[in-house]
């Protein structure tokens, strides 16, 4: 079932690249379109959908139709998306033939930022993935690579502001703006905490964006430099839910030579591996589903 909106404003629309007073240079329409005529960008900020989350979208829209619309821009001979892409993916899972849309003429830049900004304004927001996009917004508005924007954010930490000339004077000022404007941490606070989770060891760095343990957890078990007792502990304080106090004190043990972890199993790996796997997105590409009935084929095949 679809609702279609009436004259709604999106949680995207008070951005300023929805400008309502140009009306000549910007088609807006509000309406149904064919789900067969939209595409996805090839360049998507988004890379984890919770399997549950979904399944209660689903549910939503099945029981109250969908009350928000997503927004599209003009692509060859139909549309490609720019923000709304876990109502499109559901909308697909229903079956459904058509969904409320916003059409707005944009370039790829601005339609990838809208995407980035939409992305910051989910509830469910992961530090990693709030870290990443924000660094992508930084660049695309900075028009510099990521690494020059995050050498120029150390910068910042580094000297005094009445210290600061030339060119890290200028990017500190749009910095400062930028932040400002997206109303989610302070420059200061993104560059002490959020951007260090980017150098965290890839398995940890993979549960936290899964959403399977706290940024406090992970970076503490970060410090383990020894690759096999980091992950045993990882895998310890994601099945057994350990407390950081917990994980603190095995830390302190390991590091004193006090504690020998247990190797991680080829049990607890698959264990691991499961848990992961339902939380996975990969149940939503069909592109993977014969591997996916090949796996389980297989595992049927060694109990019997």
């Amino acid at each position: 079932m679809i609702k279609p909106p009436s004259k709604v404003q999106t949680k995207l629309s008070n951005i300023a690249l929805f400008d309502d007073d140009d009306d000549d240079e910007i088609s807006r329409f509000d309406g149904l379109i064919a789900i067969g005529d939209i595409s996805l960008p090839k360049q998507q900020p988004r890379r984890y959908f919770d399997p549950v989350k979904m399944q209660e979208l689903q549910e939503s829209i099945r029981h109250h139709g969908i009350l928000e619309p997503i927004l599209v821009r003009p692509l060859g001979d139909g549309y490609e998306l720019v923000a709304g892409e876990r109502r499109l993916r559901a909308a697909k899972e229903l079956e459904l033939k058509e969904i409320p849309a916003i059409i707005h003429e944009l370039t790829t830049e601005e339609a990838y930022e809208i995407a980035l900004i939409e992305n910051l304004q989910r509830e469910e927001l992961n530090p990693v993935e709030e870290t990443e996009a924000i660094l992508q917004i930084l660049s695309l508005r900075l028009k510099l690579p990521e690494k020059e924007v995050v050498s120029y954010l150390y910068k910042m930490r580094v000297t005094p502001e009445q210290e600061r000339e030339g060119a890290i004077a200028a990017i500190s000022n749009q910095v400062i703006s930028i932040f400002d404007s997206l109303q989610t941490i302070k420059w200061e606070s993104f560059v002490v905490n959020r951007l260090p989770l980017l150098n965290l060891p890839e398995e940890v760095l993979e549960a936290l964006r899964q959403g399977q343990i706290e940024y406090t957890k992970a970076t503490a078990i970060a410090t383990v430099k020894d690759i096999e007792k980091r992950q045993s502990l990882l895998t310890e304080a994601i099945n057994s839910g350990l407390s950081l106090l917990q994980i603190k004190e095995k830390i302190r043990d390991i590091k004193a030579g006090q504690i020998t972890l247990k190797p991680v199993t080829l049990k607890t790996r698959f264990t691991n591996s499961m848990q992961q796997l339902k939380k996975s997105a990969v149940w939503e590409d069909r592109s993977k589903q014969k591997s996916l009935e090949k796996l389980i084929l297989q595992i049927e095949a060694l109990l019997s």
